[in-house]
């Protein structure tokens, strides 16, 4: 059925024609756009037309890099993101269990802890913190950005570590002076946590994902591109069996890029003997890029740089596989025609990821890969101009700047100075793409313009921004969470604009994002999600 927008302050983001008043919806898809009269003109018998009342309108925003899975468990398990101590975890997390009825020897997860907001005591909890919740059920909290858990004795008993633990490879089980598990795994220790959590059955994948999904439509976002295989290490097919399901059923909600987390030779040689590719799926659900992990956190000290810490000169963080890893891995996708997007926080592992992905390009020169470095904080220009000359994409996380301005100075001294280097990106003519981590940081895109625009903290400092001559303009922070990341799945002529031929994917807002002051910019609210001109979302 057509459909007429009409009375609409509609910023298109196509440069052919930037703002109009009214569009024309048929079959899923933007057929005209124009004046109120050109497009009345189009009215026929069991039109709808959909008066804006002057309502600006942009269009669907694109969420490069999160965790669907990760962000549907935190809306059903315990949420830790509010704590600001060690004892109100402890607390918060006893009233949880006890409010639930949760049987003993159920496993418990818990996310969103950060030591950095203690008021108390700023350390990693340990597992003797955790006994204090319970004894009886496994625990397993999360670290809000994902690369630490905590569990608890009843867990390393049952994972078999109550007493000793081994080593791990790109990885850490933090021990006591005697040698017994403090129930802290790091980055690739994680698996022995995640392998011992009995994987969830198909029903409960689908219910995360349509608990992120509803979550996500409220901040107008229309496509996810999310990495959920290492949610259910064990068993890709599940992730892939519920979305399709979901597809069939008619009950997705936005469109979703599945970025694989395939972190061996053999799970890739085993998703590629199955026929997957980048690409295979529908409109409504696709599997993208290779996604790997190659460093940790800078909140965390996990992520992996030339030289140690600032604050910690004993560590440089922890690179999460060797370069002769690296290459493999890279190497066999690049050559099997995938996509690839890559992890690295730190300038050691950007190192080493550029260098991987030079090599494989070397070997196999192709055109249009489209490869890619998840975050790249912490750059040199060099880094950046090997990027560019490289065409590799940077998706980055604007609102990481809310917790890592506070940080950065201490963690990483004087390489702060080339951090976070987004304007430069730009000017240098580096294909960059927004997201935000999610369950990282929230799905609100309105905060992660705001912070890519202000560079600021949601509270507005520090005043004048950090260091702002890295700020963006408005168009350019709109660009990374529309047009931009189109490109990023290879969908930049069906999406990212409201453009005739492209799908009808917008989002309608409560204020002119161009109009009002920088600093209001995370005060505006999404009113309506559309996504193929159907209604998903209404405030």
């Amino acid at each position: 059925m057509r459909k007429l927008i009409v009375n609409g302050n509609i910023i298109t983001m196509d440069p052919n024609k930037t703002r109009v008043e009214a569009m024309c919806i048929d079959d899923h898809t933007f057929t005209a756009v124009g004046s109120n009269e050109e497009i009345l003109r189009l009215m026929e018998e069991g039109a709808e037309c959909i008066d804006l009342q002057g309502k600006t309108v942009l269009p669907g925003f694109f969420e490069t890099h999160m965790h669907v899975l990760s962000l549907g468990m935190l809306l059903k398990d315990i949420n830790h993101n509010s704590c600001n101590s060690v004892q109100n975890l402890i607390e918060h997390s006893r009233k949880h269990i006890v409010t639930n009825r949760i049987p003993e020897g159920k496993w418990i997860r818990g996310r969103g802890w950060n030591q950095d907001n203690f008021s108390d005591e700023s350390r990693f909890i340990t597992r003797y913190d955790l006994d204090k919740v319970s004894k009886t059920h496994p625990l397993a909290f999360t670290r809000t950005c994902g690369h630490v858990i905590v569990v608890n004795s009843k867990a390393l008993e049952i994972m078999g570590m109550a007493d000793n633990a081994p080593e791990i490879e790109g990885g850490q089980i933090d021990l006591d002076e005697n040698g017994v598990p403090l129930g802290i795994f790091r980055e690739r220790a994680r698996a022995c946590v995640l392998n011992a959590i009995p994987e969830m059955s198909l029903e409960e994948v689908k219910e995360l994902i349509c608990l992120s999904m509803d979550e996500a439509v409220a901040y107008g976002i229309t496509e996810i591109h999310t990495d959920d295989f290492k949610d259910i290490p064990t068993n890709y097919q599940k992730v892939i069996d519920a979305y399709e399901e979901l597809v069939a059923e008619g009950k997705m909600k936005l469109r979703v890029y599945e970025q694989c987390n395939l972190p061996s030779v053999e799970k890739i040689q085993h998703f590629l003997d199955a026929g997957y590719y980048t690409g295979y799926g529908t409109e409504k659900f696709k599997l993208g890029p290779l996604k790997l992990l190659s460093d940790g956190s800078l909140g965390a000290r996990t992520a992996y740089l030339n030289e140690p810490y600032s604050d910690m000169q004993a560590t440089k963080g922890i690179p999460l596989f060797t370069q002769q890893e690296l290459d493999d891995m890279i190497g066999k996708c690049h050559k099997a025609g995938m996509q690839v997007a890559i992890h690295a926080i730190g300038d050691g592992a950007i190192d080493m990821v550029l260098n991987s992905i030079e090599k494989a390009k070397k070997e196999l020169p192709r055109e249009n890969e489209r490869h890619g470095i998840i975050h790249c904080q912490i750059t040199t220009p060099q880094q950046i101009d090997k990027m560019k000359a490289m065409d590799l994409i940077a998706y980055i996380q604007p609102i990481f700047l809310n917790y890592d301005i506070d940080i950065a100075q201490d963690r990483i001294g004087e390489r702060a100075l080339t951090a976070y280097n987004w304007k430069e990106f730009l000017d240098k003519g580096v294909m960059v793409s927004g997201s935000s981590d999610c369950p990282v940081e929230s799905l609100n895109i309105m905060e992660n313009i705001y912070a890519a625009v202000v560079r600021k903290n949601l509270k507005g400092l520090p005043e004048g921004g950090w260091r702002a001559e890295q700020n963006l303009t408005v168009e350019e922070a709109l660009k990374i969470f529309t047009i931009n990341s189109a490109y990023t799945s290879f969908s930049e002529d069906k999406k990212g604009s409201i453009t005739p031929g492209k799908l009808a994917d917008f989002v309608v807002i409560d204020n002119d994002i161009f109009a009002v002051a920088h600093e209001k910019i995370k005060d505006i609210k999404v009113i309506q999600t559309y996504l193929g001109g159907d209604l998903v979302y209404s405030l």
